[in-house]
């Protein structure tokens, strides 16, 4: 009876320590992404976002960030490498996939957000969870987020007119921005940001859209000459990405760490990686400047030009999605109602 009682003794014991070891394993993510480390993003928000998932899991989850896509993969199959597992998580433009995500463009639109990142990854969130939640859903969605104003960036003088974009070849980096580059009369061409500087140092293209914030890690000082944005506070043109994980290894996790990636998703995360984009380009900006670059700006006038252009892009976009069966002129009614929710709230960068 004793041993018998020694041994129900033993087994409980071994059982409380495996349960034990369980509550306290520890679980390492790989998140990939397809920028520098230096860039603001993963500056200021994935390797700030991976921390805070370390310290809030008491040590148990480490997230490891690896750039310029050193897991394997091209960015625009980013979001596939994520749903079928080849990495655990990591950063995704769902617009390097034309016509996968339809919805999502609502928010790429000519000037549909502000200029100030934070308010547009507010407006992205609040425009996600009404919409798009079902297009990711064989991801776990974390976030969804936009980055600051998207700037004209070339070889030579800056654009001061609308006529200075004609038969200029400019690298876009989404559908939207490439229809309205085209209805400028520039010759877009569709790239990811990794091709960007070399298409520029090789001539394949003479300049393209992107962000002050990506300017210096892209080497933008030296291959290009100046950077022209729009005049007013939206902007000409943005990106939508979301940052995901894979749902099976998210599923996987315990319930108490389910809930701490769970504490730093949603509107929170977007409105970090946002700012993210702001402060780099403060930092993006000023460098470029430091360069002595051209830094210019078109008058009201040449913008409203744009402007008038990017209403084009706007209603063609709604016939063609309303044409596929979706509600286009209700998804751009509700991308601005999200705009006007967000904008004004975010505090200035120091």
């Amino acid at each position: 009876m004793i041993r018998i009682l020694k041994s129900a003794t033993f087994a409980f014991a071994v059982s409380a320590l495996s349960l034990s070891s369980a509550a306290a394993q520890e679980v390492t993510l790989r998140f990939q992404h397809f920028v520098s480390p230096k860039s603001a993003n993963p500056t200021y928000f994935m390797q700030p976002w991976a921390d805070k998932i370390e310290r809030d899991s008491g040590g148990r989850i480490k997230v490891e960030l690896y750039p310029f896509m050193q897991l394997g993969g091209k960015a625009p199959s980013q979001y596939d490498l994520i749903k079928d597992g080849v990495v655990d998580g990591g950063w995704v433009i769902p617009g390097y996939q034309p016509g996968r995500f339809p919805e999502a463009e609502a928010m790429e639109m000519p000037f549909m957000v502000p200029k100030n990142g934070e308010e547009a990854s507010k407006a992205a969130w609040i425009f996600t969870q009404k919409h798009l939640m079902d297009d990711f859903a064989d991801v776990h969605l974390i976030t969804a987020h936009m980055h600051g104003p998207g700037i004209v960036h070339k070889k030579g003088a800056p654009i001061s007119t609308i006529e200075d974009f004609s038969g200029v070849k400019l690298r876009g980096p989404s559908r939207a921005a490439t229809l309205l580059l085209k209805k400028l009369g520039a010759e877009p061409i569709g790239m990811a940001v990794p091709a960007f500087p070399e298409a520029l140092s090789k001539g394949v293209v003479d300049g393209g859209v992107i962000t002050w914030e990506m300017s210096p890690s892209l080497k933008l000082d030296e291959l290009t000459d100046s950077h022209t944005d729009v005049y007013g506070s939206k902007s000409l043109y943005n990106l939508y990405f979301i940052w995901a994980m894979n749902k099976d290894v998210y599923a996987g996790l315990p319930d108490d760490l389910k809930a701490v990636i769970d504490a730093n998703s949603g509107f929170a995360a977007a409105a970090l990686a946002g700012r993210a984009h702001d402060t780099g380009d403060l930092e993006g900006r000023e460098l470029m400047a430091e360069a002595g670059n051209d830094i210019a700006q078109l008058s009201e006038d040449e913008t409203n030009k744009i402007k008038a252009l990017g209403d084009e892009v706007i209603n063609e976009w709604i016939e063609e999605v309303t044409g596929k069966g979706l509600d286009g002129a209700a998804l751009i009614s509700d991308a601005r109602a999200a705009v006007q929710v967000t904008e004004g709230t975010a505090a200035p960068i120091k």
